[in-house]
């Protein structure tokens, strides 16, 4: 008798290779995984803008990465001492605009360049609320904490989310036609938007996300990363301390599971064993002894280079060179 409601995904097993490139984009659950790809050292690029959350946005940063089209001086506001773009995280806002502005395009720069030749793109639609501008009209990323008067709060309907989907897929195959699309709904829970709404609004996601994927489902797929969440671990001790963002434990638990929907077994081996070596490259020293340190550094280094002979793909992995820079 099971005691839990076990999760059948429709499963794409073997999609995701370990040579593979990646771009994850949405909200902060993007990151979760995204990291954990990372520290599997698949070349995967993680949020260029930082975490967004409705579809529409989404949308925008796609077409924006697409068109490589620059970050320029007149798009960016000063609030609160600091240069900031609607359509990036704070993590890019700086004192200086030139240096932020700077850093927005090495982002974009690299993100086009990412995209290109990606095999697969995993979208995570955090909220179908979305908020607009009243000044320009256009649908914000981020609010940067200004205040709530200069903004509409809306949330999008079933056909509208589905409108953003379609475009995101056909914009993805005009500009990567090798890329699959796999879609997510964050498991993290929007309390500040009531619990009614948040439900609200995280249904009227699947719904689209279901329609788009019937559409296209040779290049698009759906991970229930939500329903694991929701239904298979249903327990508040899955939740971190705010009760709103899954733990640690539910987050490696989704994980594992996604692997065993789009990882195969070779794939899955070779990840374990290049994480093992990642947690060198983190290895923070509990000695001042100069030589132990020098002397594991360079170990890691050699074993970082053996591995980077017998999978040359990892060579394009920008923090692997900078480890070796060191």
């Amino acid at each position: 008798m099971e005691f839990r409601t076990v999760i059948h995904q429709n499963e794409r097993r073997g999609d995701i290779k370990h040579h593979h490139r990646i771009m994850l984009i949405g909200s902060c659950f993007s990151d979760n995984i995204g990291n954990r790809l990372c520290r599997a050292m698949f070349n995967a690029e993680v949020n260029p803008f930082g975490t967004v959350y409705n579809p529409a946005s989404i949308k925008s940063e796609i077409e924006r990465i697409i068109n490589a089209a620059p970050i320029t001086d007149e798009e960016m506001f000063l609030a609160n001492g600091m240069w900031n773009h609607f359509s990036f995280h704070s993590q890019f806002s700086r004192c200086d605009k030139d240096e932020a502005v700077r850093l927005m395009n090495i982002r974009l720069s690299y993100a086009h360049e990412h995209l290109k030749r990606c095999d697969e793109v995993i979208i995570t639609l955090g909220t179908a609320f979305v908020y607009w501008n009243n000044d320009s009209g256009n649908i914000v990323s981020n609010c940067h904490k200004l205040p709530a008067v200069q903004f509409t709060r809306s949330m999008m309907s079933v056909s509208e989310v589905t409108e953003c989907l379609d475009g995101i897929v056909q914009a993805i195959n005009s500009y990567a036609p090798q890329a699959k699309v796999v879609f997510t709904v964050s498991p993290i829970r929007h309390l500040a938007d009531g619990l009614e709404q948040n439900q609200q609004s995280k249904s009227t996601l699947r719904v689209a996300i279901g329609e788009t994927v019937a559409k296209q489902h040779e290049c698009c797929s759906y991970f229930p990363a939500y329903e694991i969440m929701m239904d298979d671990l249903r327990d508040y001790r899955f939740y971190a301390a705010d009760m709103t963002h899954p733990s640690d434990v539910a987050v490696e638990y989704i994980w594992n599971a996604f692997k065993e929907a789009y990882l195969d077994e070779r794939t899955i081996q070779t990840a374990a064993r290049c994480e093992r070596i990642y947690k060198r490259l983190e290895h923070r020293p509990m000695t001042d002894n100069k030589e132990a340190i020098a002397r594991f550094r360079n170990e890691t280094a050699e074993i970082l280079k053996n591995l980077m002979n017998e999978f040359p793909y990892l060579k394009e992995i920008p923090k692997l060179n900078e480890y070796l820079a060191l």
